[in-house]
């Protein structure tokens, strides 16, 4: 029996195990949403902005460890994905997003709502593909799902011309694929790895940095096995949070521009540093010539690309960070604690995160406030900002795919979407949003899918008025000169909760913190909207100026 291209589609994307679609249709979108109606095992979660479909996947993807799936139309909905394409992509995360397109007899003659997609997004996605024949519908798919899944994971576009959609097929699922040119290594040479055991043995001062790259290949029993057999403590990265349990004693918090001071010094004076799927970005590095000078470095990573691209790299380990850790696990030799380890210790009490306790409301007493009310245990989402950096550094993760967002691209606007994604990913699961109220109002629409779909998503604002990350700039390196970032011309966020039939709950003092998250706590059949009204000028602290060395970190010490 003979279907179209776009139920062969619709066929190929259950076959390949999807489960939900974020998306928005439009014109040539439209033979595509006409064979999701007939189809039993999809469910499709209406977004109201395209952007926010491809963060609802991308956080789906993080959140799940599968591939996250969205839709959008040709033109304007097609561009409307690309900040969420990046976004994926900066992070290796895996996503498909699939793109209406005008027939194939109209592709570059200014039809309208004509866009090159593939052309656009060619620098942005691991792959992507212009669909010219239906019978390639399966096989594109198949491919699709294996690439953004496989290697260092990252995101697939696949554009479908509406005459494609259109045309009557014969269905032959593609279970199997294999792509001559595309075999990324796995496991890592036996040689280096000894040669990493070894440089472990003579290390005095090791250090292990995990990154994404952790979570994305399960590996983090691994990386604590290793921590726990060699006492080597371990700094994270923003998307290495969780890799290792944030409250165990070999863990050293994040480290880099905004990490705790201790990571930071460790990783200055170590004399090995084992990177465990980490791209030594420049939040982490800042000044390169200045980075861990006195390390030995070992580099795992299933991108050869990245191995050198930054940093001199001693020993090089092409693989998969799961199968390394394995297989380093197997001939490295334990160690016991030594005076670096006390050291380290040391430093962790003399430079402890913390912040006033003058009676005012104050952001990382709230992220403290709903770490202790969950229990540790809730999926925390953010947005981009000050408010990020403090639920970096107060919630503690412990368990992997438990922090979710966005790093290298660092998007405001994420937030809202990668609840969304999240919370569908993980019905089980509590998750907080912490947002500040500028990020949030970039896709602020979006509480109307998780009102619709009764997602009781909790939406913590950390409410100061400002752009405050740019605020802090301009106070600290522009003499206070506060340039297009004053928020104070903004919603009623309560009110607007309860617009969109949300709950909302006002907070301005610190005894009211607890009751308010407990209560949020107890609402399960629709978001609620925490405003918490936060010392307007409060910096995150530590912080490393852009470019500069760990000898320019600014600490503020407990009085």
């Amino acid at each position: 029996m003979k279907i179209t291209g776009a139920q062969a589609l619709i066929k190929s994307l259950c076959d390949h195990g999807t489960k939900m679609i974020f998306g928005i249709p439009g014109g040539v979108m439209l033979p595509i949403y006409d064979a999701l109606y007939d189809c039993t095992d999809l469910e499709h979660m209406l977004m109201r902005h395209e952007q926010g479909a491809a963060h609802a996947a991308d956080a789906y993807a993080r959140a799940s460890g599968k591939v996250g799936v969205c839709f959008a139309t040709s033109g304007p909905g097609a561009t409307n994905l690309v900040t969420g394409i990046a976004n994926a992509y900066m992070d290796s995360i895996p996503i498909i997003a699939v793109t209406a397109q005008v027939r194939t007899t109209a592709l570059g003659k200014d039809a309208f709502q004509e866009a090159d997609i593939t052309g656009i997004t060619l620098p942005i996605t691991k792959h992507n593909y212009l669909v010219k024949d239906a019978r390639d519908i399966p096989q594109v798919v198949a491919e699709a799902f294996h690439i953004a899944s496989t290697g260092r994971p990252g995101p697939v576009l696949i554009d479908v011309p509406a005459d494609i959609s259109f045309s009557q097929v014969e269905y032959q699922p593609v279970n199997k694929v294999e792509l001559r040119s595309y075999k990324p290594t796995v496991a890592g040479h036996p040689l280096q790895i000894k040669k990493a055991a070894k440089a472990i043995v003579a290390a005095e001062r090791p250090v292990l940095y995990a990154g994404g790259g952790v979570i994305s290949s399960g590996a983090s029993k691994e990386l604590v096995d290793l921590s726990e057999r060699t006492h080597i403590l371990v700094a994270t990265t923003l998307l290495g949070k969780g890799s290792i349990p944030e409250t165990h004693p070999h863990a050293l918090g994040m480290l880099g521009m905004h990490g705790t001071a201790y990571a930071n010094y460790a990783v200055a004076h170590c004399d090995l540093l084992i990177a465990v799927g980490a791209r030594f970005d420049d939040r982490v590095t800042g000044k390169l010539d200045a980075f861990a000078r006195k390390a030995k470095v070992v580099h795992i990573d299933v991108d050869p690309a990245e191995i050198g691209k930054t940093v001199h790299v001693d020993i090089p380990i092409v693989g998969d960070c799961k199968h390394v850790l394995s297989e380093l696990l197997k001939c490295v030799e334990p160690r016991e604690e030594t005076e670096w380890n006390r050291q380290v210790t040391q430093w962790k009490a003399e430079y402890p995160l913390h912040y006033p306790n003058d009676g005012g409301l104050y952001p990382q007493f709230v992220i403290e406030q709903i770490w202790e009310a969950t229990n540790g245990e809730a999926i925390i989402a953010t947005d981009v900002g000050q408010h990020q950096m403090w639920s970096a550094q107060f919630y503690k993760c412990t368990f992997p795919r438990q922090f979710i967002s966005s790093g290298g691209l660092g998007t405001m606007g994420y937030g809202l979407p990668a609840a969304i994604g999240a919370q569908v990913a993980r019905m089980d699961k509590t998750v907080f949003l912490i947002a500040g109220d500028g990020s949030l109002q970039m896709t602020i629409q979006e509480f109307a899918p998780a009102v619709a779909h009764k997602l009781p998503i909790k939406v913590a604002i950390m409410n100061n008025q400002y752009l405050g990350m740019v605020r802090q700039w301009q106070e600290l390196f522009f003499n206070r000169r506060y340039s297009g970032v004053d928020l104070t011309a903004q919603p009623d966020f309560v009110k607007l909760a309860d617009a969109y039939g949300a709950a909302g709950i006002r907070i301005e003092k610190p005894e009211e913190v607890r009751p308010a998250i407990e209560k949020a706590l107890e609402i399960n059949d629709r978001p609620t909207v925490l405003d918490f009204r936060i010392a307007r000028e409060e910096n995150v602290y530590p912080m490393i100026p852009a470019g500069q060395s760990i000898e320019e970190m600014m600490v503020q010490r407990p009085k």
